[in-house]
Parts: structure tokens; sequence; C-alpha cells
């Protein structure tokens, strides 16, 4: 959706600007003063619809469309012509209300899908990023040099075909950040606000929940970058800025958690205790027929004597070896 709403956006805007010269040229026949009265294309146009003929214009009111309708040089129009006029110019105004309507669904859009890279450079320019590079996970897989002339492919292979300078930025020259840098250090600023921009969709492709606070800590970063190559002030490391980012988001996440737990009443706890005391009073029922019936058990088995042991057997048969061999021993030293 977002790639067919930026690519119907340029088409409308390209249209308003023909759409806008063309009225220009129609109305002037009848009432020329007011282009050089209402510099705004579509400001011209809703003007018009609501002058139509100017001999409605009531002279003893004061302004600038007054009184270049009092001396005013044009032709009079026919009521056919007229219509057809005033017909084109209201297109021509709800075109550009269809147009606004359009932007700021896309600028919704983009709040949701790319976050950080909107906040970053932009919803229009973002949004022509994402349309150049397919999708936004192309995108995330492009590296930054691919990201800086992304737009620009014309000019560099013209450059590689001639062998002469490969131009330093594409899409991402329509962001306010080139445009404030020095002449010298625009290609060091393209650089640098492409690196930006591809951390800014890898986080945007690649996290489970969507948040704003790395693009704008990625803006904040191009701003130092800005104010170093003017006064020589040292930006923050990436590292620092990332460890905020992290740190934030987790003391947001604690917050979350507490408020999303409610405070258990007192009834709460006295139910539970009751449940536990139950519990408790069940497993001792248990314990009880449980050593009841091991009791039972004791009873009914007979003690096994010590001379049926098999200790105790081995021992009378010891007894009686000895003795039988004191017996032969007697018997030898009577003989003897």
């Amino acid at each position: 959706m977002i790639i067919q709403s930026i690519a119907l956006l340029d088409q409308m805007d390209k249209d308003l600007n023909t759409f806008a010269m063309r009225v220009r040229e129609w109305y002037s026949w009848h009432f020329p003063e007011l282009k050089d009265v209402v510099k705004d294309n579509i400001m011209f146009a809703r003007a018009a619809a609501y002058i139509q003929d100017k001999s409605t214009i009531c002279p003893c009111q004061k302004g600038p469309v007054q009184s270049a309708a009092r001396t005013s040089m044009g032709m009079d129009c026919s009521a056919v012509d007229m219509v057809n006029i005033i017909n084109f110019t209201q297109r021509m105004v709800k075109l550009a209300e269809f147009r606004k309507n359009l932007s700021s669904y896309l600028s919704e859009k983009m709040a949701l899908v790319a976050p950080n890279l909107s906040t970053l450079i932009g919803d229009t320019v973002a949004a022509r990023l994402i349309s150049k590079a397919g999708s936004l996970t192309n995108l995330a897989k492009a590296p930054a040099s691919t990201v800086q002339i992304l737009g620009a492919e014309k000019a560099l292979f013209r450059a590689l075909k001639t062998k002469g300078n490969t131009p330093k930025y594409g899409l991402i020259y329509h962001s306010t950040f080139i445009g404030r840098a020095d002449a010298k250090n625009k290609g060091r600023i393209s650089r640098y606000l492409a690196n930006k921009c591809s951390i800014a969709t890898r986080i945007d492709s690649f996290s489970d929940e969507p948040t704003r606070l790395y693009g704008e800590k990625l803006r904040e970063q191009v701003e130092e970058r800005l104010k170093f190559y003017e006064t020589g002030a040292a930006p923050r490391r990436n590292v620092d800025v990332m460890e905020e980012v992290a740190k934030s988001l987790k003391v947001d996440d604690d917050d979350d958690e507490e408020m999303k737990t409610p405070s258990k009443s007192k009834k709460e706890k006295k139910e539970k205790s009751a449940k536990k005391e139950k519990k408790s009073a069940k497993k001792d029922k248990k314990r009880k027929a449980d050593d009841d019936d091991d009791e039972e058990m004791a009873e009914s088995t007979p003690k096994k004597s010590k001379v049926d042991s098999p200790k105790s057997e081995k021992k009378s048969e010891k007894k009686a070896k000895k003795e039988k061999k004191s017996a032969k021993k007697e018997k030898r030293k009577s003989k003897s």
C-alpha cells in the first residue's frame, strides 16, 4: 500500500501542477489580475470557483481582489463558458483535498510500518526509498552505500561508462539534512545519513514492537554531525546512543507491567488463604491415611528370627567346622 500510495501522490502532484496552469490560463481571459493577487495554485482555483463572474463583486467592499476587479481589463464570458471553467476549478479543488487525505493516510501507514525511518528523513522520502527498493525487507538487506545512491542509477551508470565522478546521493537528497549542509560536506553528510537510514530500516524490519525512539535518537545524531562539520563539536558515539534507547525501553516496559498488574483486594487475599488452608488439610488427611496403611502392613508381616537369618546360619556352620577340627586333633594326640 505504501508503494501504491507514494506513486499516486507523485502522479497527483504532476497532474495538479498541469491543472493549475490550465485554470490560470483559462480564467485569466475573464479576470487576468487575479493571478497577480493570489499566488497559490489551490487558493487561485478556490477563489475562481467562489468569484465566478467578476461583475458580481460588490465595488463598495475594500480589498486587493475588489480593487483588481474594479480596474480589470478582462473580457466578458458567456454563461456556458463560465460553467465549464467553474466545473474544472471545482474538480481541481476536490482533487487537492483527496491528495491531502492520501498524504495523511501515507503518514499513518508509515508510522506503523517504518516509524524510525519516517522520523529520521520524513514520510515521503522514506516511502520513496521503500518504493524504489521494492519492500522494506529489501531496503533493510541493502548496504548503506546502495541506500546512498538509490534513485540515481542513471547518473551512476553514466559515470561508470564515461569514467567520471559517481553521484554522491540519490533520493535522500530531498531530506532536509543535505540541503542544510555546505557544498563541501554534502557528500559526507549523505554517506552518514545513508548509514543511519540503513540502521533505522533494519530496526523497523526485524523488530517485534514498533517504536520511534531509535529514529529520534538517530535524527539527533545527524544533527550533531552537522554541528560537528560547522563548529567542530564532537558528537556522541553510536554505542552510547543505542544504550540510552535500550534503557529507556526497559523502563517503559517495567512501567507498563506495573500498570497492567492490578492491586489485589482484601477479599482476593482471604479467598486465596482459604484455598491454601483447604489444600493443606487435604494433604494432612492423605498423609495420615498413608501412615495407617503402612502400620497395618508392618503388623501383618511376621518378624524373622535371628537364627533364620543368613548371617546366623553362617556363624553356626563356622562353629561346627571348628569343633570337628578340634576333635580330630585330640584323636591324633591320644593315638600318639
